[in-house]
């Protein structure tokens, strides 16, 4: 095996990687926060050739279902895996049956055998779930780490999410947090949202002090962190996405400056981010171009950083192969190449033909001015800029994301629409412009001022 690489993204299946490329003992932290098992399907995954893993279609689809693979893996475990794990899993196999629940276990068993395997000695592992699969995920971490290295299970309270009028809506994730060996590193952190509700309440019991730790429990296994919302600067649309806070307390917790984090089931990425914001070594893992193409994106656009991608090309055949296979997949991949926050299926009203916005501060007031953005993967021609004047009519710029190269009558059709002049920049820019998924690929952008 060579020598382990840091802050580099590897495109693949995590569970390939990590026996290809990860060496025995050599991360200090590993977060993930894997499929849920939820039978949600966010989006339908693609399949460019036959020669992709399996793992690329179930991908992101957070569905698991007992196939050909899984009875693979299934067997691999009864016949490699330490003894305990082996009879774990027969026996559940035993009782549960051929079941969607085994089937994850089976695939989520295999991985946290390597994930162990690549920890140090001193390291943790904190693994994000629900209740679907968590109790299950709970007695395979006991088998794997031993019950003596259980550290806690973090309930971690967003405040957000819907409520069912006929029983509870939850606000809770649960994140079990597990050390290889009694020897883990832990850094105890301030818990500034316990500091904020004791400031609130007045004749209780429980001793505090104005550090910010609660002098019973410098940290409790409630972590009140703020829940993302649309408006918010920090979303960027992945429907997973968990709070940069989040992430940022597990690291300064449970590891040092240069020391190694590693996010298996990186998605949008936050884990990665939070640990080049807060100096450490990085390893991202995802198996979809789509979160690759993110996470490169929030690396270069944070921190001017051009992120090695280790086991994936990005080029215009392979986007012509997504847009082939999935619209929708294309257009949020596309939006993405330049910062642009997806708008979703529904849309109402003026938003009717927006794809996507970009928001910028344009005038001495701080008043907030939108590019709007339109994707399209084929059939475009002068009715589609006509469309997009239209819709960015009331907007400072409209940009047509097209796979195609526009016609010369559409681009007649965008100069006609003038230019946006900004008050803060004293600048003209196009109000209509056109950019194909090349170009960008190419490193071309949109013109526009500066967004926050």
């Amino acid at each position: 095996m060579d020598e382990l690489k840091t802050n580099v993204l590897y495109f693949g299946d995590n569970l390939e990687i990590l026996c290809k490329y990860i060496p025995d003992n050599s991360i200090d932290l590993i977060y993930l926060d894997p499929p849920f098992s939820s039978l949600k399907s966010y989006n339908t995954l693609f399949k460019e050739s036959d020669r992709w893993s399996e793992a690329q279609i179930k991908a992101f689809s957070d569905t698991w279902t007992w196939d050909e693979t899984v009875e693979r893996t299934y067997y691999d475990i009864l016949r490699a895996a330490p003894p305990h794990i082996a009879k774990l899993i027969d026996a559940m196999h035993s009782v549960l049956g051929d079941s969607n629940a085994v089937a994850y276990l089976v695939m989520m068993t295999r991985r946290l055998i390597e994930l162990r395997r690549v920890l140090k000695d001193t390291g943790s592992l904190y693994l994000h779930c629900d209740p679907t699969a968590g109790h299950y995920l709970k007695l395979v971490l006991d088998y794997m780490f031993g019950p003596n290295n259980f550290i806690n299970d973090i309930a971690c309270y967003y405040g957000t999410g819907g409520v069912d009028t006929s029983w509870s809506g939850r606000k809770i994730d649960t994140i079990f947090l597990y050390a290889k060996s009694g020897n883990h590193f832990f850094n105890p952190q301030k818990d500034e949202s316990y500091l904020e509700r004791r400031r609130g309440l007045s004749n209780t019991n429980i001793e505090h002090n104005e550090s910010g730790y609660n002098t019973r429990n410098s940290m409790s296994d409630v972590w009140d962190i703020p829940g993302l919302r649309g408006s918010q600067n920090e979303m960027f649309g992945y429907p997973t996405q968990k709070p940069l806070a989040l992430l940022e307390r597990i690291i300064k917790a449970s590891s040092n400056e240069g020391d190694i984090v590693l996010d298996p089931f990186c998605g949008g990425g936050t884990a990665v981010v939070a640990a080049q914001k807060l100096n450490r070594r990085w390893i991202g893992i995802d198996i979809t171009h789509l979160a690759i193409g993110i996470m490169r994106n929030r690396l270069k656009d944070g921190f001017g950083i051009d992120a090695d991608i280790i086991g994936g090309t990005v080029d215009l055949a392979w986007a012509k192969a997504l847009a082939r296979q999935d619209t929708y997949q294309f257009q949020w991949w596309a939006l993405s190449l330049i910062g642009s926050q997806p708008l979703g299926e529904k849309r109402k009203g003026a938003d009717k033909g927006i794809d996507g916005v970009i928001h910028f501060i344009d005038n001495a007031s701080g008043g907030v001015k939108r590019v709007v953005v339109q994707v399209k993967s084929g059939h475009v021609g002068v009715n589609t800029v006509r469309e997009l004047k239209a819709v960015a009519a009331n907007d400072a710029i409209g940009v047509l994301i097209t796979l195609e190269s526009p016609t010369s009558p559409m681009k007649v059709e965008a100069v006609d629409a003038g230019y946006y002049r900004s008050p803060i920049y004293d600048k003209d820019y196009t109000k209509i412009q056109i950019l194909t998924i090349e170009e960008l690929l190419n490193g071309k952008t949109v013109d526009m001022p500066p967004s926050p």
